[in-house]
């Protein structure tokens, strides 16, 4: 009987379809939890984005090293922030729109714009996600607050074209005020108010109001959009109110900072070495 040997094309089928078994689970999932230079983050497909795993990140700062030091820290990177020229920039009480002496667009950081346990003001919040960026947290530098459309039609329940009510309704399947038996709404899933704890693969999720980096328009920038995860509402809110603050960064930050896994390189490895051996063979 003639030997007919296996076809190198087979075998490359074979092995690629293997492997595709092996990573499809990891493929399809919607939240991935990774590590990056020793932080945690969690890859969230449904925004092509990555967020941190700790929903107050800045209140573990605080608690872990001590409140003076790291508001010192996040003032000294960021002294001063820009934003669209309001009321709230501490140059009101120049403004003279008789004269022409407008709004700055400048504010500046003191101690005072952080609270207590992680909450902060709007200038706050952003100095927090800059000071992520200087320290390239998790290997990013592009950290930033999460994107609202500013547009009336934001305002309300089931909001998903933001970044934080798409992972509320999408990705961690909360439910809006007042649930299904009106205590299983909320991103706890538990209809508290003003509690934290852990929702899918985050931990210290706070049921209180989060800030966006978005500016509302309608309010002469006084106001920012804001998202309450205590019932999945979305609404507006004055920049020196305080509230907590979650940090955003684009794509997927584990995929073009860590190498390529250790298995690929095994697999490519051995699938060089069949292909060689059936080479050998059919000689």
């Amino acid at each position: 009987m003639q030997f007919i040997p296996r076809q190198p094309s087979r075998v490359i089928a074979g092995l690629a379809f293997g492997l595709s078994l092996a990573f499809s689970g990891a493929a399809s999932a919607t939240l991935t939890s990774e590590t990056v230079n020793g932080q945690n983050l969690v890859y969230d497909s449904g925004n092509n984005t990555t967020w941190t795993q700790d929903a107050n990140l800045l209140g573990t700062l605080e608690n872990t090293q001590g409140f003076s030091t790291i508001v010192n820290a996040i003032i000294g990177a960021d002294p001063v922030i820009h934003d669209t020229p309001n009321y709230w920039d501490g140059s009101y009480s120049n403004y003279d729109g008789r004269n022409g002496r407008p709004f700055s667009g400048i504010y500046s950081l003191s101690a005072n714009d952080f609270g207590s346990g992680g909450t902060v003001d709007w200038w706050a919040a952003q100095a927090f996600v800059h000071y992520l960026d200087t320290e390239k947290y998790g290997g990013s530098s592009q950290w930033a607050l999460p994107t609202t459309p500013d547009t009336i039609s934001s305002i309300g329940y089931n909001q998903i074209s933001a970044q934080l009510g798409e992972l509320y309704y999408n990705e961690l399947n909360a439910l809006a005020y007042p649930g299904t038996n009106g205590s299983d709404y909320g991103i706890l899933h538990d209809g508290s108010n003003g509690t934290s704890g852990n929702a899918g693969p985050f931990v210290n999720a706070h049921t209180y109001g989060y800030w966006s980096g978005t500016e509302d328009s309608s309010s002469s920038y006084t106001n920012v959009w804001v998202y309450d995860t205590h019932n999945g509402y979305q609404e507006v809110g004055t920049k020196v109110v305080q509230y907590y603050a979650w940090a955003v960064t684009p794509g997927n930050v584990a995929a073009s900072a860590v190498p390529v896994p250790a298995a690929i390189w095994l697999f490519g490895s051995a699938l060089a070495g069949l292909i060689g051996f059936n080479h050998r063979k059919l000689r």
